[in-house]
């Protein structure tokens, strides 16, 4: 199928290289390069569309921690050290 496109000079000139220089012709490259962006667009739609399950486990702090340390790191580094050793540094 024949059709008009205008395009950006420059872009026209660097596509026309890429084309040249993968051995394509310039037509191969705008439907190679048209077929890449719709396949990206139906899966990002495709990613949008997709769910998660949730956990029905609650969570929380281990008891006895107090919150106010969260905002201290060396506090935080304690008692995480109480609680399994050095295992994690």
């Amino acid at each position: 199928m024949r059709t008009t496109v205008r395009l950006d000079e420059q872009l026209m000139r660097d596509a026309k290289a890429l084309a040249a220089k993968e051995g394509k012709t310039f037509t191969a490259l705008i439907e190679d390069s048209l077929r890449e962006r719709l396949a990206r667009s139906r899966n990002r739609e495709t990613r949008e569309h997709r769910s998660f399950p949730v956990s029905k486990m609650s969570g929380g702090l281990r008891e006895g921690l107090d919150p106010e340390i969260l905002s201290d790191n060396s506090r935080l580094a304690d008692a995480l050290d109480e609680f399994d050793g050095l295992a994690g540094r």
